[in-house]
């Protein structure tokens, strides 16, 4: 992702992706959403981006909790709010990022979120709106609405061929 992320930060281009391909799915609990991560966690590769978008309290962390499951994490996996990114050993390493206190793409890349190492792994964001013009168009959304007892309709979006699989896997 480090060079992903740098390469757009010099070519300008920014968070508008094409939509490749997309699914649908309702989650009525934690654990559904949990369940969902884990069927995305399973798919992943290494080099792979995925953006988590929602409210405060939608479930971000949830997911980001069953991707962990699905690539074999055996570590409890937290909201990295206050530490910017956790990283965890599973089947490919995880980059846990969360830029909720951040103002913008230059405050996260003096952060350190980006990272050389994230290339061998998969890097899933919290609040990718923070890195604007930085953000990646080849990457996976996914988008999540809904808070507190209602249930959470989550959209997963391909922005590249590369991340059907994903799609897939949602269905």
């Amino acid at each position: 992702m480090a060079g992903r992320l740098a390469g757009a930060a010099a070519a300008g281009s920014g968070a508008a992706a094409a939509t490749i391909d997309r699914a649908r799915v309702e989650s009525t609990s934690a654990a559904d959403t949990v369940d969902l991560g884990a069927r995305l966690g399973s798919v992943a590769r290494a080099g792979d981006l995925v953006c988590l978008w929602g409210e405060l309290g939608a479930g971000k962390t949830q997911l980001a909790k069953g991707i962990a499951r699905g690539l074999g994490v055996v570590d409890t996996v937290n909201s990295p709010t206050f530490v910017l990114m956790a990283e965890y050993t599973g089947r490919l390493p995880l980059f846990h990022v969360d830029l909720y206190r951040l103002a913008d793409a230059s405050d996260a890349l003096a952060g350190g979120v980006v990272d050389d190492r994230q290339e061998d792994g998969l890097t899933v964001v919290e609040w990718p709106d923070r890195l604007g013009s930085v953000l990646p168009a080849a990457r996976l959304d996914v988008e999540i609405d809904g808070t507190g007892d209602e249930p959470r309709a989550i959209d997963v979006v391909a922005r590249d061929p590369r991340y059907r699989r994903y799609v897939e896997a949602a269905r």
